[in-house]
């Protein structure tokens, strides 16, 4: 993927794990896992979030893949 197919609430696949985009930029985005957080939802409310948020950058995002079924 690149940058312009991201946008915020969106999930994707990165590696093994699912992930919620939370931020765009101009060359960077940011994300929330959401497959460690399956027993207690709430942690993926926000912002802010309870959880930690992980910036990608091009190199990451290269390996990423949408889930065009999930929002």
């Amino acid at each position: 993927m690149i940058i312009n197919d991201f946008y915020i609430g969106m999930t994707f696949l990165c590696g093994t794990k699912e992930w919620r985009c939370t931020d765009v930029g101009t060359r960077v985005i940011t994300a929330i896992c959401t497959s460690e957080h399956t027993e207690d939802l709430s942690w993926l409310n926000g912002p802010p979030y309870a959880i930690t948020e992980l910036v990608f950058d091009e190199d990451d995002q290269l390996g990423c893949s949408a889930l065009l079924d999930r929002v």
